[in-house]
């Protein structure tokens, strides 16, 4: 596989807590702009399925219980932005975390000729997404998303979509698990943003509203880096 990457490809990092909306965000931007969303835990699986030598490493470090370090991660990301599909733009969701891992990312990008073109802080309100993620839940038959409070089926117990009348909530779509992983996601992205501040990349955009309009906030910030 070739390790070469158009020097012309977006680099957008979308960042938010869980419950933002970040890959409901970036199937949008995919579909809108030509881009291709790479979630690290995607990649990761990709990897291993496909039996590259990055995947074969990651699937040694998962079967032994171990976390796959950055190394790993990294060439994985370079070994999919070789494809062709990229050559538009990737949107990386779910990586960098931390301000090692972005300084990691951008010594890779450099090394292709490349940088961040945005790094996308969707900014949320934390009280307004605890009460977002606690009342989430889905249907079990096709998996169409609801809300105790901003979207019921339009017939009580009965999926719109499908039809369907199993429902399931995820375990930790609760309060308190919702704030202590506001409060993870705080302490580890607070270092990002002030990173790709330094570097004048970092754009924010509104999350609390609606799809359409955060949709909207997004594409004109891809619009204006792209230009």
């Amino acid at each position: 596989m070739t390790d070469t990457v158009a020097t012309n490809t977006a680099v957008l990092i979308l960042l938010g807590p869980p419950g933002a909306g970040k890959g409901t965000q970036a199937r949008m931007l995919e579909e809108k702009f030509g881009l291709v969303q790479l979630s690290t835990g995607d990649l990761l699986r990709a990897a291993v399925a496909a039996g590259t030598p990055a995947g074969l490493a990651a699937k040694s470090v998962m079967e032994a219980g171990g976390l796959v370090s950055d190394e790993i991660v990294l060439q994985i990301l370079q070994d999919r932005m070789a494809e062709p599909d990229t050559a538009k733009g990737v949107i990386l969701d779910g990586f960098p975390r931390t301000a090692g891992q972005a300084e990691a990312l951008d010594g890779l990008l450099a090394g292709q000729g490349l940088g961040v073109t945005a790094a996308i802080s969707l900014k949320v309100d934390d009280e307004a997404m605890i009460k977002r993620v606690s009342g989430r839940y889905t249907c079990g038959g096709c998996g169409e998303g609801y809300h105790d409070e901003f979207k019921l089926p339009a017939v009580a117990g009965t999926c719109d979509k499908c039809g369907g009348t199993e429902f399931k909530r995820r375990a930790d779509d609760n309060a308190e698990t919702a704030r202590a992983r506001l409060e993870a996601y705080h302490a580890q992205t607070a270092p990002l943003i002030a990173h790709y501040g330094q570097l004048g990349v970092l754009e924010e955009v509104d999350a609390m509203g609606s799809i359409e309009d955060i949709a909207s906030g997004l594409g004109s910030i891809v619009q204006k880096v792209s230009a």
